[in-house]
């Protein structure tokens, strides 16, 4: 199980005084030279933040698929390639559908979406978050253990894996809803995986982080889940987020959308902008949703783009063009 994180760690080593980048070619195309996770290595939570394995502080930047049933063309490897060549992603979030003919219905039909999104990841040297995308989860605890250890079972001995075992709880109790239901499902990440990062959704679509900060989870690599709609949640969401930095709580931003909550209406750019101000100067690592053709201002490209096509600017929709000119800087 270790071998594999010694062998990234050597190669960070190795590769100190490089940093992830990308040439722009004659074809417009990037080169990566050196890949995030050959960078980086295993990441940890430290002080409150997400650290590399030298201890260094780390900002992942990356995209989030949409709903698993709902846009199952992107669940492959030709999405993730161009994400990575086209886009500059360091990370990809997985977001496994559980309800509404998801994950409970077909299970064997949605993991192996995410799994194909998992593997392409470790080939490719980038980050992936696993997300349990439900808004009921405590509802569905024996599926999502069951589940948790199987990822991790198999894959965890990869640096890669980032699990995100709730993905958006509704206005439930932090204390005696929540952080029983994660501290179920990290025993069952932790029986195989003793040392990835843990992401742990929070109350009211994953804004109060500060409950979290009052009587966080025990444990060791355990973040906690930050959602915003630039159009929706502003300033008063960044000083809910500030108090619980200020209490040590490590976050991480798995989900944001540009446009209000809804997923749709205007694209807001002064309000991300605002947001990516926030987010670079506190160092918390996101994941913009999302990669899908549906019609509405949150998806990142026009109805009828095929993974092939992603990163051609026609295809890319305003939201979508905003958040590549950000991965790209």
């Amino acid at each position: 199980m270790k071998s594999l994180k010694i062998i990234s760690l050597l190669a960070l080593a190795i590769l100190t005084n490089f940093s992830y980048s990308s040439t722009p070619e004659s074809s417009g195309q990037t080169t990566q030279e050196i890949t995030p996770v050959a960078l980086h290595g295993q990441l940890a939570i430290e002080n409150g933040s997400l650290v590399n394995s030298s201890g260094k502080k780390v900002q992942l930047k990356g995209m989030s698929l949409f709903w698993s049933q709902w846009q199952p063309q992107f669940y492959n490897r030709e999405t993730v390639e161009n994400l990575v060549e086209g886009w500059n992603i360091q990370v990809v979030r997985a977001a496994m559908a559980i309800e509404h003919n998801g994950y409970l219905e077909h299970p064997e039909r949605e993991k192996k979406k995410v799994k194909e999104v998992i593997e392409a990841a470790i080939d490719l040297g980038i980050y992936v978050i696993v997300d349990w995308h439900d808004h009921h989860a405590e509802d569905h605890l024996p599926q999502a253990k069951q589940f948790f250890s199987e990822i991790a079972e198999e894959y965890g001995h990869y640096p890669n894996l980032i699990y995100e075992t709730y993905n958006e709880p509704l206005e439930v109790s932090w204390s005696k809803v929540l952080k029983p239901y994660h501290e179920q499902i990290i025993a069952s990440i932790r029986k195989h995986d003793p040392d990835n990062i843990i992401v742990l959704g929070t109350p009211t679509w994953s804004q109060r982080v500060d409950l979290a900060a009052e009587d966080p989870v025990e444990g060791n690599n355990l973040a906690y889940t930050l959602h915003f709609y630039a159009g929706t949640h502003r300033q008063e969401l960044r000083n809910i987020a500030e108090s619980a930095i200020a209490k040590g709580l490590p976050l991480f931003v798995t989900e944001f959308g540009t446009t209000d909550a809804n997923g749709d209406g205007p694209v807001y750019e002064q309000e991300t902008a605002e947001w990516m101000d926030f987010m670079k100067r506190h160092k918390l690592s996101w994941a913009n949703w999302s990669v899908a053709d549906k019609d509405e201002s949150s998806a990142a490209f026009i109805p009828g783009t095929t993974p092939a096509a992603i990163s051609e600017k026609d295809n890319m929709s305003t939201s979508g063009r905003l958040i590549w000119s950000h991965l790209r800087q």
